[in-house]
């Protein structure tokens, strides 16, 4: 098969959403039609052993919720599907930020009872500056929510961007009797206690008196007119339009009763983006270019705590990639070589021997790959787009064990090799303080630090507003500056100095005071 047949085989896409909105149920659902897995997890309970495949560490199986991006592959209709579930939380947000790089579009699943949340709304501007394309899964159809043309409504409204329906719900809740997929012009009738699906009764025109047979008199004059009124209010389905990120497709359905999933699945091969071409600093990278090139998207320590390995996930951009065959590292500019080459399916790994563009990838190491890292066959570009941004919170570490220094310190410095975390050592006295987006990240990052590497902290409270990244063009001037607020002086991972400012009115009067000085509240790796 050619390199161009193997690219148009290929769907790269995350699930992203607001946390419980049904997400990591629908990744299940998904595998599941694909026959990647036989049985779905349950998400939330800890009584049950079957966990949701794709929350694999210890403390997402006893929270109940996502904590780090999962990367599984299936085939599909001979198609070829890499899909990354996302947490939810806003506490990991920086981790969904960056997946939202390495994928080609994206699910985004709304509570129908709930409807547009926070959370939703910050994820859609980041695919926004992307102009990734967006599929909308409305969910938990069975449960008594919103109206279908509210929740719209409200989508257009918060995320800022056009909708088309490709299916139409038939009553809410208790009264749910199914869809009426307008994208195959089919009816698909919903049965809460069945967990296999039959095909759908193909009903070209809604006029045909099947429908009134099979739904009922008063539901289906109701959908009839639905069905018109979307026709005239929402614009026709381009296919183009939604690959250029101007409209979202709608679909509904009850992903923990498996309904309207296979549907959205079918649509989704049929409309999807294969990979695409992609930005480097020196120029546009096409996919079907024979050399390989890919980025480091994400970094996780321990994904099998029996062999304490680290593993850097890249998403493939162009040209083949091979296993056994030599790199070129732009950053570190030295070439590497891979003989352990992984596929996943959550925690499952297989070892491979080729990968092509779409394809997200696995490559164990032993501390040289850091987040944004750019491999290729010789050329010096990297690929552009994977910031850090200033935490929200910080806290100091405390070593509750001095016998385990050397475990702490090895733990953190894997941990915030993740990107999930960033750790700053003041330059006075080497207190080391920890900075998140969410407070919940403290806790998971406390559970890694004793489950995986055998060091007990805690976190004590620091008064900071936000963390700066300084640089001058007078070297001088940075140094004289560096002296004088040496208090407020730290040093990232990298080594790079930080000015950690304690107010924004002390940030205001500081950057105005030092013009020569340059402060950034975004750091690129």
């Amino acid at each position: 098969m050619s390199l161009q047949e193997e690219i148009s085989k290929r769907r790269t896409f995350g699930i992203i959403s607001h946390p419980d909105a049904g997400k990591t149920t629908l990744t299940e659902k998904l595998l599941l039609f694909g026959g990647a897995i036989q049985k779905a997890g349950a998400v939330k309970s800890n009584k049950i052993s079957e966990h949701a495949k794709s929350d694999f560490m210890e403390i997402e199986k006893q929270r109940g919720i996502s904590v780090a991006t999962s990367v599984m592959g299936f085939n599909y209709r001979d198609i070829k599907i890499n899909l990354l579930d996302t947490p939810g939380h806003q506490d990991f947000a920086e981790d969904t930020y960056r997946t939202l790089t390495a994928v080609d579009s994206v699910i985004m699943v709304i509570d129908c009872v709930k409807g547009v949340e926070i959370q939703t709304e910050k994820l859609m501007e980041v695919c926004r500056m992307r102009d990734t394309p967006v599929i909308v899964f409305i969910n938990k159809m069975d449960r008594e929510g919103r109206d279908p043309f509210e929740l719209l409504d409200e989508i257009e409204e918060k995320l800022k961007i056009k909708v088309r329906p490709l299916s139409w719900p038939i009553g809410m809740g208790k009264r749910f009797k199914g869809v009426y997929s307008l994208y195959e012009k089919a009816l698909h009738l919903f049965e809460p206690s069945k967990r296999t699906l039959e095909e759908g009764v193909s009903i070209e025109d809604l006029s045909d008196p099947i429908l009134d047979e099979r739904i009922g008199e008063t539901d289906a004059e109701l959908i009839r007119e639905e069905v018109e009124l979307v026709d005239g209010v929402y614009p026709e389905f381009i296919n183009k339009d939604y690959l250029d990120g101007k409209i979202a497709p709608v679909f509904f359905g009850s992903a923990v009763n498996n309904f309207g999933v296979r549907e959205l699945l079918d649509c989704f091969i049929d409309i999807a983006p294969d990979p695409k071409p992609r930005e480097t600093e020196e120029r546009l990278i096409d996919p079907t270019e024979e050399k390989m090139s890919g980025f480091i998207f994400k970094i996780h320590a321990n994904m099998d705590p029996k062999h304490r390995n680290r593993i850097a996930f890249l998403r493939v951009c162009s040209g083949q990639f091979e296993r056994r065959k030599n790199y070129y590292h732009v950053r570190l500019e030295k070439s590497f070589r891979f003989s352990n080459v992984t596929a996943f399916m959550a925690q499952d790994k297989e070892v491979i021997d080729v990968a092509y563009p779409g394809d997200i990838i696995g490559l164990y190491d032993t501390g040289n790959m850091k987040i944004g890292d750019t491999l290729t066959e010789g050329e010096k570009g990297s690929y552009k787009g994977i910031p850090s941004f200033s935490p929200e919170i910080f806290k100091e570490v405390i070593n509750l064990d001095a016998m385990k220094s050397k475990q702490l310190d090895k733990g953190l410095r894997q941990l915030m090799d993740e990107g999930v975390a960033q750790l700053f050592t003041y330059d006075l006295g080497s207190r080391r303080v920890v900075g998140t987006v969410g407070a919940l990240q403290f806790e998971v990052i406390q559970y890694r630090l004793k489950h995986e590497y055998g060091a007990t902290v805690r976190f004590a409270p620091v008064n900071l507003y936000k963390a700066c990244w300084i640089e001058s063009a007078d070297s001088k001037k940075l140094k004289e500056f560096i002296a004088s607020k040496q208090r407020l002086i730290a040093k990232d991972k990298e080594g790079k100095f930080v000015f950690m400012a304690e107010n924004k009115s002390w940030m205001q009067m500081v950057e105005q005071n030092f013009p020569e000085i340059n402060f950034h509240f975004i750091s690129e790796f």
